[in-house]
Parts: structure tokens; sequence; C-alpha cells
């Protein structure tokens, strides 16, 4: 076993940590670490030691294979710009280390095979009624979406806390797409996230980069199209809908109050002084931060009856943490705080 470049870049990227912040933990120097990084120089076992604790991965995770780095063009951040390179780089990692998960699911599991068309250039409502049509879905709306998604073949992943800033973000990567999303937010907003992922995954597969200002407006409209069908909200009589009609409305489709009232003045059920009205009073009532008396997040299907699975067959946390070399909060902090414990 050899000590893997790629992983060190990762793990200290993982935690946010700069060259010379790490140096400083490790008590070696930036040059050092540039140099263990870069493939020049080969740790000796203390300094192997040194790092694993410092960055808090085992010190078996750096002596084992490569690991592709995920180009950022290929990841739909939202507000990029805003992100520091370190909180970009800490939420690529997180990304990586989820994949290593799946990859060793992937090898011990039968998963559904992607099940995504790619609609990149049609119009978001457009993309999201032909989606519909395509999964036999109509114009009902959604159950779980979490599991509808994962039944098409996308793997879901939770983001780890220390990556609170970010809603969610979704990538291809070796071909299977994936979304991740951010289990603080309200039942609601995770429910828009998954859709807004769905967008980027089916609007802009052959279109690279896939953030920045026109993807996000694309995704916004795909996702309040997908989980508020045009032909299903008009039905329910929304015209000139009051901040009460629509709190009551809004639970058809499980979506925020704030949502639905985009949604109706976007198919002009709201004129911009009553949108504009409504926005206000919303607000007022702490609709705008966040969704009182608001539904459960939702959560994985799919990762549920993986760790049923291997309960049964006496696997354990630590077991699967070790053998995947990472840290049990590492594993736990993407699998939504599912365990192999659980009931």
């Amino acid at each position: 076993m050899h000590f893997e470049p790629t992983r060190l870049t990762l793990a200290r990227r993982r935690r946010g940590l700069s060259l010379t912040a790490l140096a400083q933990l490790t008590g070696t120097t930036s040059r050092s670490i540039s140099a263990y990084e870069n493939g020049e120089w080969t740790p000796n076992s203390d300094s192997i030691q040194a790092i694993a604790s410092s960055l808090d991965f085992p010190p078996e995770f750096f002596l084992a294979p490569a690991i592709d780095e995920v180009p950022v063009d290929s990841v739909s951040f939202r507000a990029l710009s805003k992100m520091t390179a370190r909180q970009r780089d800490a939420a690529l990692g997180a990304g990586a280390i989820a994949a290593l998960i799946d990859s060793w699911i992937q090898e011990r599991f039968t998963l559904p095979r992607a099940d995504l068309p790619s609609l990149t250039g049609y119009d978001p409502e457009l993309a999201a009624e032909t989606l519909r049509a395509k999964w036999g879905l109509g114009v009902r709306p959604l159950g779980n979406t979490v599991h509808l998604v994962e039944s098409k073949g996308v793997r879901v992943y939770s983001l780890p806390h220390d990556t609170a800033n970010l809603d969610a973000f979704s990538l291809f990567r070796s071909e299977r797409p994936y979304i991740f999303i951010n289990t603080q937010k309200s039942g609601e907003r995770g429910r828009f996230d998954v859709a807004h992922e769905l967008g980027h995954l089916i609007l802009h597969q052959e279109h690279l980069p896939v953030h920045g200002p026109a993807a996000e407006s694309e995704a916004n409209k795909f996702a309040a199209a997908f989980l508020m069908p045009k032909g299903s909200v008009l039905a329910k009589g929304l015209h000139n809908a009051s901040v009460a009609e629509t709190l009551k409305a809004k639970t058809t489709w499980q979506v925020a109050a704030m949502a639905l009232t985009h949604r109706l003045h976007e198919l002009d059920l709201l004129t911009d002084w009553g949108y504009r009205a409504n926005c206000v009073q919303l607000s007022r009532m702490g609709y705008r931060s966040s969704e009182p008396n608001g539904i459960p997040r939702e959560t994985s299907q799919l990762l549920s009856k993986v760790l049923k699975e291997l309960r049964r067959e006496g696997t354990t946390t630590s077991r699967l943490a070790g053998e995947l070399n990472i840290s049990q909060q590492d594993l736990t902090s993407h699998l939504f705080g599912l365990t192999l414990m659980a009931a």
C-alpha cells in the first residue's frame, strides 16, 4: 500500500483547510504538504498519522486507491460567486466522499438505472410537462420527491452540517446522476431543492458550466412547474387567492407558501399588486425564512433499504465506515442521519 496524493488533497479541502493551516496543525511546512499532494515527496508513517489526526480521517484513507476530483464546472452550485473557495472545495469534497459510499453500495446491491432524458434547450415549463409524461405522473400532486427520483436512478445523499451554507447541488459522476441536499431546511424547501436539482440534471446535461443566473432561473422554473403543474393549479380555482387561501392550498402540493404565491403570479392568477401584497403579508407571518407548521423532511428510501439489509447481515456502522476508510460521523452525515442501529 502506498500513500495516495489525491486523497490528501480531497481530505484537506473537505475540512476547509489551506496548505498553511494543515501544515501548522501537523507541525510541518506548507511546502511539505504541497509536495505530498503533488506526489513529489512521500510522507513517512509518523507524518501520515499526524495528517490523519489533523484531518479526522483514518490513516488507511490515505493508502487507498486514487480519487478523481469533481470538476467545479460540472456542479450546479447556486450563487457560486458568493461562495469562498474553501466553501466550494468543502462541498466538492463532501460530494466525492458520498460518491465513495455510493460506489461501495453499487458493488453490493442492484440499484435502479438512471432514467433521465436530456431536455437541454427545452423551455422549463415544457420540460416539466415532458418529464411528468415520460414518468407517467400526469398532473397529480407528487408524493415523496426523494423516493421518486431515487426510483429513476438518481442517487440522493445528505450534506454534512458543516456545509450548511449550501441548499443543494447536483452533478453527474461516472454517468450516474447525484443530488446532495441540505437536511436543515424545511420539508417544503427540501422538496423544491430536489425538483430544482432535477431540473439541472435534465436541462443542463450537455451544457457546462451548470451554474449562473440563467441556469438557476431555468431550474427554478422547472421545479415550480414540476411540483405545481399548470393544469393542476388552474383547476384549483386560485384566481386572486388570498393569503389564507394560499396557505390552505399549499398543502395540496406540499410546497412553501412563497413558492405557491410565486407560481400563482407566474400563471397570471395573481396581479403584480396582489403578488407583492401577499408576499409582504407572508413575510410578516414568518413564511419567508421558514415554514410554520410545515411538513416533515423527506429522507431516502433506497438508503433505508440498504441499511436494513446490512443490519440483517450483521454489518455494523463501524465496520462499514472501516471498509470505506472514513469516520462513522462522515458516513452518517451523508445518510440522512440513518444508522445501522436504527430499528
